[in-house]
């Protein structure tokens, strides 16, 4: 046998298709395949090149950006799982599991669909998030990101990818264009993928919220967040037959102090919606402690005069607005019960 002939791995039925072009050291040793023969089939003109160290493509054209993913994944993963089926007689295609590895940054939010990132070929490095404590060092096509608690992934066309927050903080982390960063944010909330509050705290963990031209592009996420979530309310009482109320407000005591101001009112029933697009800049916890014991107080001096106080959030909206809507007509229906409230002044706001 020379570097010419290649080698058929046995068997392979039970590996998807991209599985049988790429696959480590250790996988191709599993069917009978050393190392030294591996190596020799991708000597110059050979049939198998050597994409990443222990990582092996075996055909000689370029990788698709399908198998550079798996390939920085099987680079990045732990080896006792990459890859060996669990059942060798499984007639289903077997995915391996990438152990204590996945896709972030920019190739993750182009897994995702977005449309403001590069396509995953023009893509130079491909970023992988591994816990802080791997010995591992960037190289070929790979950048590793060490994180001291790795979350859950999820799976995206068959491969374990950070959650949208993180994988946009990996992405920002590296990018110093203003306008690239407001368009992923932006992106990221107008297209559903994640609430803002979720991004900020990302940002923050991450350090990145120093850096001017982040806190700008921040500035714009929390009011495009701030838009969608008005806009969710507002259909929200169209689509479930709520009676229309009066919108953005402020209540005020007569000839007295200004109570605060409310994102939806319905004066003759005294209830009231506000909503909680908290997200603090700084991330500092007695900050955030402050910023809900004010919705708190408000709430609470509101609820003293009579009128009930419905809180919602952003994410509530979008994920349960049915809910929602049941909640602020129990709280109309059930405002017959209830003694009169005190009369307030409502003012535009």
């Amino acid at each position: 046998m020379n570097h010419n002939t290649p080698l058929s791995p046995r068997p392979l039925h039970h590996l998807s298709e991209v599985h049988r072009r790429v696959m480590t050291a250790a996988q191709l040793r599993s069917h009978g395949i050393a190392t030294a023969d591996a190596n020799e089939q991708c000597r110059a003109g050979g049939p198998w090149q050597q994409i990443l160290p222990g990582v092996f493509l075996l055909h000689p054209g370029p990788p698709t950006s399908e198998e550079r993913l798996h390939a920085v994944l099987m680079y990045a993963a732990r080896e006792r799982v990459a890859g060996v089926p669990a059942q060798p007689g499984a007639e289903e295609p077997h995915r391996p599991t990438y152990a204590e590895a996945m896709i972030t940054g920019l190739a993750a939010l182009t897994l995702y669909g977005f449309v403001s990132t590069p396509p995953l070929l023009s893509l130079d490095r491909i970023d992988v998030l591994v816990p802080r404590l791997r010995r591992l060092r960037a190289t070929g096509c790979t950048r590793i990101v060490r994180t001291a608690g790795l979350p859950a992934p999820r799976q995206v066309n068959g491969l374990p990818v950070a959650p949208v927050p993180r994988a946009l903080a990996d992405a920002v982390a590296g990018l110093t264009d203003a306008g690239a960063v407001r368009r992923l944010l932006t992106e990221a909330v107008r297209g559903g993928h994640c609430e803002p509050a979720a991004v900020v705290k990302e940002l923050n963990q991450a350090k990145l919220l120093s850096r001017p031209h982040v806190v700008d592009a921040v500035d714009s996420l929390l009011a495009e967040g701030r838009a969608i979530a008005e806009n969710r309310l507002y259909r929200m009482v169209a689509e479930y037959g709520l009676p229309n109320p009066v919108w953005n407000v402020d209540l005020r005591l007569p000839g007295g102090p200004h109570l605060g101001g409310l994102d939806a009112y319905w004066p003759e029933q005294a209830v009231a919606v506000e909503l909680d697009t908290r997200a603090p800049m700084q991330g500092d916890r007695q900050d955030d402690d402050a910023l809900w014991s004010e919705y708190a107080r408000k709430r609470e001096h509101l609820e003293r005069l009579g009128i009930t106080v419905v809180h919602v959030t952003p994410r509530k909206l979008r994920d349960a607005m049915e809910q929602q809507a049941a909640v602020i007509r129990t709280a109309l229906m059930a405002a017959g019960d209830r003694e009169p409230a005190a009369y307030v002044v409502v003012l535009p706001r």
